[in-house]
């Protein structure tokens, strides 16, 4: 009987171990579907759902083992998102969450992760603080953070005076932020002159463009008026007000199609972009573009990219740890490179910050069709980007 016991054992926990294998790999994507922020929300589960079936040719499954996406709307609301995500940690039982779409609800969720000793990625909220003094070990940031935005835009502004309408919370005021030192870091002489916040769901910019024309129009040139937004875009409503009077330029951040396809009269207008379906040459977004067309009717957007890029690391990340295991999962996140729509991007050992490409783009003027918007300046790579470490490791 004595020889039978360490057999018995040994058996039991073959068996523990064929059933745990078995089990369902489990993600909880997170977004704010409901609000001002849904078509950017309802993008990137698109991305999200198309790159999980790309990475794993159809079949859902990695190593063997399904996977299941419980998806969540946190309406954008920071109380929400927290309570979600533990909801999806304690309830739910997923292996590891993504999200989400408002940095302030990003910003809440971060210690839920580190309460749980589960990993979350973030995508596509970009506020700083995320990889930086709200950050913890469980996080990792597929999205480009603001001063990536920042840096980004920082290489087309080479001298003259900026002024910056933002967005008055967590995404706007970080940008701004990023967007004064990205031009120390960049070595520009470009100098920010005036900024200002309007709420929002503003719809009237008339006070906030005025006073930046105000401050802008005696100062050095070249003038540019940028614009920070997340949601419909006031770039037209500020055109209106002819800026070139004064010898300002607008200079708009990246947006969503349906924005672009409404700058059309701005040909010319130069800004940058995190992500346009047409600049990337690689398999995985030819893939992407030639998909969604055939279902959607329309090319991939920005946040259906970065649905994708977050599904790919994901993917990466559970085959590479062999399973959900925190730990396994942090050593195996840690410095990991994994293929997205924009090419190869690899999540920072210090910050988990993954560190990408940004696009230098034009507003065509002449337009083949009705989604032939941008064409490309220039590919920034990585390496122009000198994101400044940040966290309290």
């Amino acid at each position: 009987m004595k020889k039978l016991i360490p057999l018995i054992a040994a058996v039991a926990s073959a068996l523990a171990a064929q059933a745990a294998m078995a089990q369902d790999l489990k993600v909880a994507l997170i977004t704010g579907k409901t609000g001002i922020l849904e078509p950017y929300a309802k993008e990137t589960e698109t991305g999200f759902m198309m790159g999980l079936e790309y990475l794993t040719n159809g079949t859902m499954q990695i190593n063997g083992r399904k996977l299941k996406v419980i998806v969540k709307d946190d309406q954008s609301k920071p109380d929400l998102g927290r309570t979600l995500l533990a909801e999806a940690y304690g309830d739910d039982k997923v292996d590891i969450a993504v999200g989400t779409t408002s940095s302030g609800s990003a910003i809440a969720m971060l210690p839920v992760a580190a309460e749980y000793k589960k990993v979350l990625i973030v995508e596509p909220a970009v506020a700083d603080a995320i990889t930086g003094d709200k950050w913890n070990k469980y996080i990792f940031r597929t999205a480009r953070n603001s001063m990536q935005d920042g840096l980004a835009a920082a290489t087309t502004f080479k001298q003259g005076s900026v002024g910056v309408l933002a967005q008055d919370y967590a995404f706007g005021k970080d940008a701004v932020k990023a967007a004064k030192e990205a031009l120390a870091l960049t070595g520009s002489k470009a100098k920010i002159v005036h900024e200002e916040y309007a709420p929002q769901n503003a719809t009237d910019f008339t006070a906030p463009a005025q006073r930046l024309f105000d401050k802008l129009k005696d100062a050095p040139p070249p003038r540019a008026l940028a614009i920070v937004w997340a949601g419909p875009n006031p770039m037209n409503k500020i055109a209106d007000m002819k800026p070139e009077r004064y010898g300002i330029a607008l200079a708009p951040g990246g947006n969503i199609l349906p924005v672009l396809k409404t700058w059309k009269a701005y040909a010319g207008t130069e800004g940058t972009i995190y992500y346009y379906y047409g600049f990337p040459k690689n398999k995985m977004n030819d893939w992407l573009v030639a998909e969604h067309m055939k279902r959607h009717k329309a090319p991939p957007d920005m946040f259906t990219a970065g649905g994708f890029t977050a599904a790919s690391a994901v993917v990466t990340a559970l085959t590479k740890a062999g399973g959900g295991d925190t730990n396994k999962l942090i050593a195996a996140m840690e410095g990991m490179e994994f293929d997205t729509p924009k090419g190869k991007m690899s999540f920072r050992k210090e910050d988990h910050q993954a560190l990408q490409s940004m696009y230098h783009f034009r507003i065509k003027k002449d337009q083949k069709s009705e989604w032939d918007l941008l064409e490309l300046v220039r590919e920034i790579p990585a390496s122009e980007l000198p994101v400044p470490i940040k966290n309290k490791r």
